[in-house]
Formats: structure tokens, sequence, C-alpha cells
């Protein structure tokens, strides 16, 4: 259910940045706008930064204990291209 809430949130920022780059909004209209849009990127981030918390790896040590590691894109990208 936040997944989806995140992505309106996503589709109404990338709305509102249209609008403001457009410059088509009054000074009103433009600062409603930009006041929503720091609502919603502030929410946004704290999805994020929860999402964050979540993803981790169980990763087992040479001794067989396991433990948990924060999941790190850049390594799993590397461990792809080395393997291609």
């Amino acid at each position: 259910m936040s997944a989806k809430k995140f992505e309106d949130a996503m589709a109404r920022l990338e709305e509102i940045v249209q609008s403001l780059e457009s410059g088509n909004l009054s000074l009103e209209e433009s600062i409603k706008a930009f006041e929503e849009g720091m609502k919603l990127a502030k929410f946004c981030s704290q999805k994020l930064e929860e999402a964050e918390k979540k993803v981790t790896m169980l990763m087992k040590e040479s001794e067989g204990r396991y433990v948990q590691a924060p999941f790190r894109v850049e390594q799993e990208e590397q461990q792809q291209a080395s393997s291609e």
C-alpha cells in the first residue's frame, strides 16, 4: 500500500516540476505548487529511507555465522559486470 502511495507521490511530484518549469503559473500558483512539491519530496525521501533500512542481506561469515549487512547496489553491479 505504501509503495502505491510512493508511486503516486512521485508521479505528482513530476507533474509539479513540469508545471513549474513551464513558467505558465502565476506567482501564487507557483508557491502553492512548490510547497506541495516539498511535502511530496519529504514523503518520498522518508519512504526511501524506510525501504533502505528494510533491504538487507544475510551474509555467511567464514565461521558459519550469519550477519546482517546493508544491501549495496554498487557491489551487486560490480559482481555482475565481472562475471560477464
